[in-house]
């Protein structure tokens, strides 16, 4: 069934920007709403994301050459995925490691994984509606706007912006919809033409949580409307085309139907930084090995026996809990001792972890071939793949070993304070 063109008038003009009879915006299969700011006509677009009437859609628009120009839902480095899915062959894995980035890349890995499955389900490839549209505005010489907000600074913001206690839900709940290889219900790909992967796979969590929704849906409306500010002072397009996901067209319309903002540009940047740390979180790790570091001053002060046992503890519990995370990854043999031998020491020094060393010494044992990188997109979408190709396995060393590391610094500062104040 065809839904009828919302037409919004302009904020100073009452008279209907488009009129069903004379317009083929009243012929596309999802909602399209038209509205206008400081002379430029929006036609928002709603698409679903697995549907190949949305990609009909948006080829019938463009072609009817009426717009200057043309945004869509994306960021530069999904549409850098997006034309170039083969790109993750050409990522330095040590750099990511190095620079703090292989949460975030196997984050982004696990979304692509249930895109892919997906598509596999569905028969429809997601996202078909925005290579249409990349495809189409490039044959018609139009601009292609890029509005969307960086997929990995919407994932921080999130993860910054719920409280501590429910991030664990959050990761665990990311992991298991894309590692499942259930059958994606019926229900689950009808959400996803409502909204794209990252808000499907959070849908649940959102829907009941305001500050997971706040980053996730109501920051992007407004950085969109933001982004499409930037790119479009007055004057400079009349019509403009805006393929974005049906889920994102109230928000995006209220904005664009709005005042026009005086400087978008620094109102973009505020939405594009992370929260910083507290400050105690911030000596939080500095705290814990003070802590350690005295713990074991008091056991020698008392006698040597009980110093050195509480300093073999440490490693004890530490080196173990830390290595087992690498086995459960299935890390290389010289990889998890050095995991045991190292963790201990990583633990007491907050400038390095024991993931960075463990997933260093992965990559120098089992460096990643051409293969591994031609492949990790099919590999990812099923757990086995996971621990099968190096690629993702160094990241999986390197998250296990991490947290083999933090439960083993907790566990053995709980026992040493018990040993030395149990009574």
């Amino acid at each position: 069934m065809r839904s009828p063109v919302i037409s919004e008038p302009a904020m100073s003009d009452p008279q209907d920007i488009t009129t069903p009879e004379t317009d083929d915006r009243a012929t596309t299969s999802g909602p399209c709403r038209v509205v206008e700011q400081d002379g430029t006509r929006y036609t928002l677009l709603g698409t679903a994301h697995v549907s190949a009437e949305s990609a009909d859609d948006v080829r019938q628009q463009i072609r009817s050459g009426r717009y200057d120009a043309v945004a869509i839902e994306l960021c530069p480095s999904r549409y850098q995925s997006l034309i170039d899915p083969d790109a993750m062959a050409n990522m330095d894995l040590f750099e990511i490691l190095r620079r703090g980035k292989a949460g975030m890349v196997a984050a982004s890995l696990a979304l692509g994984a249930f895109q892919q499955r997906v598509a596999e389900q569905s028969g429809i490839q997601p996202g078909a509606e925005m290579r249409t549209a990349v495809e189409e505005s490039k044959a018609a010489d139009l601009p292609l706007l890029l509005i969307d907000r960086d997929v990995g600074t919407t994932l921080k913001r999130v993860y910054s912006n719920v409280p501590w206690w429910q991030r664990f839900s959050l990761i665990s709940g990311l992991l298991g919809s894309v590692m499942s290889r259930q059958k994606i219900s019926s229900e689950d790909i009808e959400k996803l033409k409502e909204g794209d992967v990252l808000e499907s796979t959070f849908n649940e969590f959102a829907e009941q949580s305001e500050s997971l929704y706040t980053p996730l849906i109501r920051e992007r409306d407004h950085y969109m409307s933001l982004r499409i500010a930037e790119e479009n002072p007055p004057a400079r397009y009349r019509e403009v085309l805006v393929v974005i996901g049906a889920g994102h067209m109230k928000g995006l319309g209220e904005y664009l139907s709005g005042q026009r903002p005086g400087d978008p540009s620094s109102e973009r940047e505020a939405l594009e930084r992370t929260p910083p740390r507290s400050r105690l979180w911030k000596l939080a790790p500095w705290l814990i090995t003070g802590l350690v570091l005295a713990g074991f001053g008091i056991g020698f002060s008392r006698n040597t026996e009980l110093g050195w046992q509480l300093v073999g503890d440490w490693f004890l519990i530490n080196g173990v809990l830390s290595a087992l995370g690498t086995a459960i990854a299935l890390a290389h043999p010289v990889t998890i001792i050095a995991t045991f031998f190292a963790a201990p020491l990583t633990s007491l020094n907050p400038t390095i972890g024991a993931g960075f060393v463990a997933a260093g010494v992965e990559l120098f044992m089992r460096k990643p071939k051409v293969h591994d990188f031609a492949v990790l997109r099919h590999d990812v979408t099923s757990p086995k793949g996971w621990w099968r190709n190096r690629v993702s396995r160094t990241l999986l060393v390197f998250l296990m070993a991490t947290l083999g590391s933090a439960a083993g610094t907790w566990v053995a500062g709980f026992r040493i304070a018990g040993a030395l104040f149990g009574g």
